[in-house]
């Protein structure tokens, strides 16, 4: 018998049109209820439960009550780099012109993977970072240099936030449109909270895709130069 990893059995409940179109709906790292979930896919309630149900049993998702509605949300963020790197990889369907990602410029240009930056912006602040050595590129991963560690500080960042703990401080993601990697990570969510912080990004309503400020724009090319 094989001691490999069981792919088969993790990617099964995915395989659904309906399972898939669910959790790249949470991808923008919103909580939605069943109802909403039925909604914005086109199912029924019972049938959305059903679907859910066995996304949380397969580990996909993640369920919290607040008062009478109970919410669901993707699991953790190793289930989201799972599905944008799976977006990233998917094929078209039949009769469709292959193009990467998504056709609105908006959702192109940046956008949410769960907790941090995706799309061409994305993708740039973490070239922009490695090709200035606040990366380190190694065999056991990805991690923060001591230079790294300053520009966090000179932007913002609480050192303790980048103190060493459970969760990676800096991950690999394979972005969705640009096929190449933008950061997760820790990391990844510090810097995007403090985008927003600072005005530069904006979140849509019901849409992964974020606003960038005339501001934010200018300040973003200052901060993540090219490399």
């Amino acid at each position: 018998m094989s001691e490999s990893p069981n792919i088969a059995t993790l990617a099964a409940p995915l395989a659904d049109p309906a399972r898939a179109r669910m959790v790249t709906l949470l991808m923008d790292g919103r909580a939605r209820t069943v109802t909403e979930l039925g909604q914005a896919t086109g199912l029924t309630k019972a049938s959305a439960s059903e679907h859910a149900a066995k996304l949380l049993a397969a580990g996909f998702l993640r369920a919290e009550r607040q008062g009478r509605h109970k919410y669901l949300a993707l699991a953790s963020p190793e289930v989201a780099r799972l599905i944008e790197a799976m977006m990233a990889l998917a094929q078209p369907a039949p009769g469709v012109t292959k193009r990467f990602g998504p056709r609105d410029p908006a959702l192109r240009e940046a956008r949410l993977c769960y907790n941090h930056l995706a799309g061409a912006l994305g993708v740039h602040a973490y070239q922009s970072l490695s090709a200035r050595g606040f990366l380190a590129h190694a065999p056991g991963g990805l991690d923060l240099t001591p230079k790294g560690h300053a520009f966090c500080r000179d932007f913002g960042l609480d050192a303790q936030d980048l103190a060493p703990a459970r969760t990676p401080l800096c991950r690999d993601c394979l972005d969705w449109s640009e096929r190449q990697s933008h950061l997760g990570g820790r990391l990844g969510r510090l810097l995007l909270a403090r985008m927003e912080s600072l005005n530069w990004l904006h979140r849509r309503a019901e849409s992964r895709a974020l606003s960038i400020t005339p501001e934010g724009r200018r300040a973003f090319a200052l901060t993540f130069p090219a490399g």
